[in-house]
């Protein structure tokens, strides 16, 4: 399928952010999945910081992030150096998410809870993680829970009938029953999901998935284009038109999801202060 002409987003170099993150070693998501607002992102001082290393042990077949079955040794001074990036740059609200890391023993739980407390101890910032399914250990999201973020994501990706072509790894019921259990877990936390368009997905199907979401008291939903990283990933089987965004918005916003951000760019962590603002209105 040819790409459309709008697939191309505007290139603004920041040095100084990427100089930033390159002298404290840090990784971001924006890099590692070629997000196409990286740079947008960047010339606003933002970024979503991307912990437990840059090598993921899984393959789902939309992400770019290298793959690795074994992981890589964790950088323990890695907190301290975002929350220290994090007060420097006076950021309001962080997104810290993070590669899977099947290879450990907490699945990298306890380093989302060290990075939360060292961005605590020095900021008043917000925090948001999009965290993995840790295989639905309820043991392990309760460590990330109890370190209480304002916001809990996970990415369910795609409806119900594509998640397993999607994702070879990982279940859609553990990525539901996680939000479901941080809600029962703690009602005032924010819980939030994120789907890809264009795998061939129904509006049927969508509108089951949002559903099951709204059926969890869900409270933020995003909505994007998924854009092939390369032909290794699997194929784009429709660009979706501004339209139809504007549809799916329209139609998860009726079955009852509070917040929802729908559009070609849209991504869990863009412009994610803003979902938040809209919530709390």
């Amino acid at each position: 399928m040819d790409k459309p002409g709008w697939i191309s987003k505007k290139f603004y170099k920041d040095n100084e952010m990427e100089k930033l993150l390159d002298e404290n070693l840090l990784n971001t998501v924006c890099e590692a999945a070629n997000c196409p607002n990286k740079w947008e992102c960047f010339r606003k001082k933002t970024a979503t910081f991307m912990i437990l290393g840059n090598k993921c042990t899984r393959a789902c077949r939309f992400c770019s992030v290298d793959k690795n079955i074994r992981g890589e040794n964790l950088n323990s001074n890695e907190p301290v150096k975002i929350a220290e990036v994090v007060k420097k740059i006076r950021l309001k609200h962080v997104v810290i998410t993070s590669v899977t890391r099947d290879d450990l023993e907490d699945e990298g739980a306890i380093h989302f809870k060290r990075t939360i407390e060292e961005i605590r101890r020095i900021s008043d910032a917000t925090i948001e993680v999009l965290i993995p399914d840790f295989n639905g250990k309820k043991e392990l999201i309760d460590i990330v829970i109890d370190a209480k973020p304002e916001v809990i994501s996970h990415n369910i990706e795609t409806v119900e009938n594509l998640h397993k072509r999607i994702k070879p790894i990982g279940s859609y019921e553990n990525s539901i029953e996680l939000l479901n259990y941080v809600k029962e877990r703690d009602k005032n936390i924010i819980t939030k999901s994120g789907i890809m368009l264009g795998f061939g997905e129904s509006i049927d199907e969508l509108a089951e998935s949002i559903e099951d979401l709204k059926d969890i008291n869900c409270d933020i939903l995003t909505m994007g284009q998924y854009l092939r990283p390369s032909e290794k990933h699997i194929k784009v089987s429709e660009y979706i038109t501004d339209e139809k965004f504007v549809m799916y918005k329209k139609l998860a916003l009726e079955i009852g999801i509070p917040v929802v951000e729908s559009g070609r760019f849209i991504r869990s962590s863009y412009n994610a202060i803003d979902s938040i603002k809209k919530l709390m209105k």
